[in-house]
């Protein structure tokens, strides 16, 4: 599914952090310093980036045309 944009418990904007956060983590980055260093400080808004699992590629194959 796509990244949400609101952390669901403390309602903080973090959908525009994504992007940046998956190209630094498949770069060979630690998620742990790439959140730092965007400033994501409270642990509900990290578990966002976290547990995030993109399915779009598994949902897409089942689209119709």
């Amino acid at each position: 599914m796509e990244f949400p944009i609101r952390c669901f418990t403390c309602g903080s904007v973090l959908a525009h952090m994504y992007e940046d956060y998956g190209k630094r983590v498949d770069g060979g980055e630690d998620a742990s310093m790439v959140l730092d260093s965007l400033g994501v400080d409270r642990y509900c808004c990290r578990r966002m980036f976290l547990s995030h699992v993109d399915g779009m590629g598994v949902i897409k194959k089942y689209e119709k045309l």
